[in-house]
Parts: structure tokens; sequence; C-alpha cells
């Protein structure tokens, strides 16, 4: 004869005390009340496991935030799957798995986890623009986005209004990281496919510009500028430091004392500052020895060579060379980027061997193969080139007051 089970009532749970050890309360269907010693309530589904035939309690909730009736509900949701063969316990956690799939996987997580590979291979700065990149155009609309929920018309959405702007280079980056982002979501098997790979298709091509640079010719008429100009001392020596050096702005503008040797005259940018993260090496000729010399009582007691006005404990924006000479006139001649350029043209002109040109650049060669066996940076052959160009930049001075020709240097503001 079948046990008949009295059902619980909210008034005889509510009125249930806590003893010297728990308790049972039955409600039938396999729907139990355990009341702990500490007075906390817990409903349990007590059923026989579909396949092993052993008696198993599955947690529903505690009273009386899962009130008597949402706990009937779930008893015969569970039920249910136990018709079906399925065991409820492993429902549960693979329902809890794929919720936690969702929810921890979104965009802006995996992309903390691809930036934190990708940081690695790249400067700190360019991580920096990555991330805000992602943050000014991305994350508003698609942050809290399911990684498996990411698809193109989506982000396409997104982008048209950059594009719509002109701004054809800011959608082309985006795509590009998206893309990263994506493909390192597949290889960790949170997606099976890249749904963004041909995402770039569908938005206008930029059109491939040169980097402002002024010709060979035109190097008296930079240095009269630069000898000229309303600008602070530091800044006109990050200027002809860059020139000199052929450093990329943010290399030169994050110049440390502590990088450069004054006894073997040879300043050593570390691999986490450098474009391709491999240490570069460069000869100090005297016009750079001089450079230092000036800025020596200036910041020679801080760490880095060219401090920031504001905050002298950091080094001056990247972008400071490149503002001072839009101020100078040079405004769609000559970004400080295009000094490396500038110094490029020259030497190859002048003769000068490719390699030595490009290792003066901290070119990688493009041929991996070539590049992984080549690893040698003509420090001994660049010396002479590296001299040859800052003479060459003090020649085209002549009649300034190049920093590298006199001492006797006005300060201005």
């Amino acid at each position: 004869m079948a046990i008949i089970t009295t059902k619980l009532t909210d008034k005889e749970i509510k009125s249930a005390k806590p003893k010297d050890k728990e308790y049972i309360l039955s409600d039938g269907e396999g729907l139990r009340l355990r009341v702990k010693p500490n007075g906390v309530k817990l409903w349990l589904f007590n059923y026989k496991h579909p396949t092993r035939g052993t008696r198993t309690n599955l947690g529903l909730g505690v009273y009386p935030t899962v009130s008597l009736a949402m706990a009937r509900k779930l008893t015969l949701d569970n039920k249910e799957l136990l018709v079906q063969g399925l065991d409820p316990k492993s429902e549960k956690d693979r329902q809890e798995q794929v919720y936690q799939a969702i929810h921890t996987n979104t965009l802006i997580n995996v992309a903390k986890r691809w930036l934190e590979v990708k940081q690695d291979r790249v400067t700190s700065d360019y991580a920096k623009d990555l991330w805000s990149s992602f943050e000014l155009h991305i994350f508003p609309s698609l942050a809290d986005t399911p990684i498996t929920k990411i698809n193109a018309p989506d982000v396409i959405k997104v982008l048209r209004p950059i594009e719509a702007k002109g701004s054809l280079e800011t959608v082309k980056r985006l795509t590009q990281r998206l893309n990263e982002v994506m493909t390192y979501a597949v290889n960790c098997g949170l997606i099976q496919a890249n749904p963004l790979s041909g995402i770039k298709e569908v938005f206008k091509k930029p059109k491939k510009e040169n980097m402002a640079a002024l010709a060979p010719a035109e190097l008296p008429e930079l240095m009269q500028a630069i000898a000229t100009a309303s600008i602070k001392r530091t800044t006109r020596c990050l200027i002809e430091w860059q020139l000199h050096t052929m450093t990329r702005p943010n290399e030169a503008s994050g110049a440390r004392w502590e990088e450069i040797d004054l006894e073997t005259k040879i300043w050593t940018i570390p691999p986490e500052r450098m474009k391709k993260r491999r240490e570069h090496r460069i000869p100090l000729t005297e016009q750079m020895l001089a450079l230092l010399e000036v800025m020596q009582p200036i910041s020679g007691h801080r760490e880095y060579v060219f401090p920031s006005d504001r905050d002298p404990k950091k080094p001056c924006n990247s972008q400071t060379a490149n503002m001072a000479l839009k101020r100078m006139g040079f405004a769609g001649r000559l970004v400080s980027h295009g000094l490396r350029s500038l110094a490029s043209t020259t030497l190859n002109e002048q003769g000068f061997e490719r390699d030595l040109v490009e290792a003066a650049l901290a070119h990688v060669d493009d041929n991996q193969v070539r590049s992984a066996y080549n690893r040698t940076d003509y420090l001994e052959r660049r010396t002479p080139m590296m001299c040859w160009w800052s003479e060459h930049i003090e020649k085209a001075s002549q009649g300034s007051l190049s920093i590298t020709t006199t001492r006797n240097l006005r300060a201005i503001g």
C-alpha cells in the first residue's frame, strides 16, 4: 500500500523551528524541506537516477527565496526530465555551464584575454591605442554581447556611422582588430568559426596616402625653421634628436637616461618600447651627444631625457614634435614620423647599403625566414653612416642656431 504524504503548507514551513540536528519535512513527489540547526531551510528534490538507480538529492534553493509553489513547479520540471531519461542534476550543471559561457565570454571579456596575449608583441602605447579604439567605437554597443552572438550585420551597423564620417582608416583598423579577437575566440574553442572574416569588404577602402615628408633638398629649410621657431628648448632638442637618431616619435620622446651609455656611446632601446619588440641599438654621434649635453642640466636628474612640462616624472607626449612642426608651418608637408622618411630617402640617394639604412630605421625584414636568421643590427657598419647623417644635418644648419653647432642657445618659454 502506497504511503500517503500530507502536503506541506506555508504556515507549517514558517513555524518549523530548528533543532539540535537537521530534520526533513516531506511534501510528496520527492520534494523535501531540510531544516538545519542554524534555521536555514533548503528545498531538495529526492529522485532515483534514471540509469544508475541510486537515490540522489538535487538542491532547489532556499526558503523563502524559493517559495513552496515555486519548489513544487521545479519538482514537476525535474520529473519531466526523468521521464525523458535525463538526470536533473547533470542537466542543471550543463545549463549552468552554458549560462557561464554566455555571460563570461562576452566580447569585452574575450577582448581583454586577447589583449593580454597581444600586448607581449606590441608596444605599450600601441596596446593602449588598441583598447581605446574598442572603448570608443565598439564597447558602447557590443561590450556585453556574448561572443557566440557577435555577427557581421550587428558589427556593420556599429561601424557604418564611422564610415559615414569619412574615417575610413579607423574602420579599417577596427575590422582588423575585431577579426583578431574573433580568431582568438575560434582558437580558444569559444566559437566554431569567425563570422567577421570578410567584413572589411562591405566598407569603402581608405586611399593610401604617403606620410607627409620633406624632400632631401628641403632639409636646410627645416633646420632654419627649427632654429627660429618660438618653441621650448626641450621640444627643439626632441625634434633634432628624432631627426639624428631616425627613431619613431614614441621611441624618441620616451628616451630614458638609463638607456644611454655615454662610455660606449650607444643608446639601447629595450624590446618593450620598440614596434617590432626587438632591442634596437643606436650609435651616438658627436651631434647626438651635444643634444644630450644640452638636456643634462634640464633632465639629467630625472628618468626621462625629454620630460613633460606638466608632469616632469613622465615623458613628453609622442605628438609633441608633430604639433610643433605644425605650428612652424609644416602642416600637410611634414609630420614628425616623416623625419624618418627624410633620413631614409637621403641615405639611399647617397648610396648607403639598403640593409644598413633598414637596420637604422629598426625595420624587420618581411621575409620571416631571412629575418629569423639575420639577427645582426650592423652596429659597427652603421656607425660611419650615422656620423655622415649627423654631419649632413649640421651642414644643412649653417647660418642657423642649430643646437649641435652652438651651445649658446637662448631658452624660450
